[in-house]
Parts: C-alpha cells; structure tokens; sequence
C-alpha cells in the first residue's frame, strides 16, 4: 500500500475502534491479574490459619476465566496467538500476505460465529419477552441459563458468562482491524518488540 494514501474512513474507524478495546483489555488484564494474586495469597493465609474461606476458590476460578478469554482478544489484536508457520516460511512475501489475510479471515468467521451462538444461547429478546421473569423463560424455551447460580458465590451464571459474548465481539473487532491491516487498506500497526512483558504492557 501506498504509505502516502490515506487508509479509508472505515478502515481507520475500525483499527481505531480495536486500538481503543485493546487499551482496555490491557488495563482488565492487569486488574484481574492483581484481583488473581490476591485471592490465591487470600487462600493460602486463611487455609493456614485454619479458617479457610470457602468462596475464595470458586472467585479464582472466575477471574482466571475472565482473564484468559479478555487476555486472549487482546493477543488476537497484538498477533501473538497461535500459528502454524511451516508453509508460510517458504513462500514469497506476496503469497505469505494472502495467506496471512486469509487465515485471519477464518479466525474472524469463527468470532461472528460463536457472536451467533452466544445471541441464541443468552437469547436477550426472549428473556425480554418474558418480561426478564427467568422462570417463566427457562419454561418456555427450556435455557436455564437464567435461573442458575453459582455453587458458593450465589452468582448469576448469565452475569459470569458474559465474557464469552464480550470476547467474541472484542475478537471480532480486532479480527476486522487485523484484515484491515492484512489487506494493505491501512498500514500494519507498529509495536515495541514483544520479547517481553514490558513489552505487551
């Protein structure tokens, strides 16, 4: 691409959009990684002083959910998920770049997929319809989704699980800035060399 011509207004939209998610994950990631550690220190105080709290392992387990799907948008758009380079390594440079495109239009069908999935599996018009009564809508439709709660938090499963929608748009996003990029219709977004954790942050 042309470096003199200005990218389009959707594509600058679009990397600008996944620019401004991804300072947000980086922020959440940090915040849970620090809620992580202290819940994990929390456990092993109180397990040894013989007063265990028995809420903190299932909170553990929530944050480290919430942290590798948030941490896993945020390392789609930094293009540090996996990938197989075997036969990318050996082709030119010009079908190494269709390649690239390619597979990151596949990653991107898969988030507007599973974005799909999650709309009917949360079905937000038929809890609506329902007049947001989880009974009268896990009756009719048979998703309980709703009307579970956690085991010892007594959490909302449907407030828990709102990180899998949230990953898939978040995906999806920085997917199309990816291809945006991919395509030549704006220039790739340079970053500090990535060898590191001060790297990333």
């Amino acid at each position: 691409m042309n470096q003199s011509v200005a990218p389009p207004l959707y594509a600058r939209a679009i990397v600008s959009l996944s620019e401004a998610i991804l300072a947000l994950e980086k922020r959440a990631v940090a915040g849970l990684m620090c809620v992580l550690l202290a819940l994990i220190l929390l456990n092993v105080v109180t397990r040894y002083s013989g007063h265990p709290l028995y809420w903190v392992d299932e909170s553990a387990v929530y944050a480290m959910v919430w942290l590798a799907f948030l941490g896993g948008s945020a390392l789609t758009r930094l293009r540090l998920d996996f990938a197989v380079t075997l036969l990318t390594d050996y082709l030119p440079p010009a079908a190494a770049r269709c390649m690239r495109a390619a597979s990151t239009l596949l990653v991107l069908l898969f988030a507007l997929a599973l974005a799909a999935f999650c709309w009917m599996w949360m079905d937000p018009v038929g809890i609506i319809r329902a007049g947001f009564d989880a009974k009268a809508f896990a009756a009719e439709s048979f998703n309980f989704l709703y009307t579970e709660r956690s085991q010892t938090l007594n959490w909302p499963i449907w407030a828990i699980s709102l990180v899998i929608p949230l990953f898939a748009v978040t995906m999806t996003v920085h997917c199309a800035a990816n291809l945006v990029e991919d395509l030549g219709l704006s220039p790739q977004r340079e970053r500090r060399e990535l060898s590191s954790a001060e790297g990333v942050n």
